[in-house]
């Protein structure tokens, strides 16, 4: 298996992958090239699957030995019984579901925690943009125009956290975090998380 380097995966992995106890049954949808299923085997003794919808990343992780099943992650979720996993994983996908109640709902059912991360769009500069330009924002966790974004809705923290009491989640886990998408390095945020946070991070579980 080719392994990544823990400090060059995207620091939002890392601080997911801090989060996941060792030995752990792990289904992460959305797995890319696999370097968070790659981690959490080396590292924590995990047994790990991924889905991906992409045919080159799914053979890409298949590459590198890791247990990655090629597929629409809605439609494969469904054929796993209930309790299959200790952590499902969504990571930077919940805003191009076309169904998040229902997913999240499968989840929970295969998975006993979900972990959800997803760009903040009540970051500051998403804010002052609006304010200022006038125009749909663009920033670096959400580099696309309004018309070729494949993202088909906008989340805040806030807003998730109403979601969750909505629907019935406990929240076992917040965590709000500063970085982009290619890097490798950021910092968890304390203070003034909506408006400083360019990812949420959340750790729930069914009530």
């Amino acid at each position: 298996m080719v392994l990544p380097d823990s400090e060059k995966i995207r620091f939002d992995l890392q601080i997911i992958g801090s989060t996941i106890e060792p030995e752990s049954r792990v289904l992460d949808l959305g797995c890319g090239n696999g370097d968070l299923l790659a981690w959490l085997e080396t590292h924590k003794g995990v047994q790990c699957t991924g889905i991906e919808q992409d045919k080159e990343k799914a053979a890409h992780c298949i590459a590198r030995g890791l247990s990655v099943l090629q597929g629409d992650l809605s439609e494969e979720v469904e054929d796993y019984p209930t309790c299959s996993f200790d952590y499902v994983i969504l990571s930077q996908t919940l805003q191009q579901v076309y169904e998040p109640a229902q997913l999240l709902k499968s989840l929970s059912r295969i998975g006993r925690k979900v972990i959800v991360s997803f760009p903040n769009f009540s970051h500051y500069t998403i804010r002052l943009k609006l304010l200022f330009a006038g125009c749909a924002p663009k920033n670096d966790q959400l580099p696309y125009s309004w018309y070729d974004t494949p993202n088909i809705r906008v989340i805040t923290l806030k807003d998730f956290r109403k979601f969750s009491s909505d629907v019935g989640y406990t929240i076992v886990n917040e965590i709000a975090v500063n970085t982009n998408p290619a890097n490798s390095k950021g910092n968890v945020v304390h203070l003034l998380t909506d408006l400083r946070a360019t990812y949420g991070i959340f750790v729930i579980e069914k009530s």
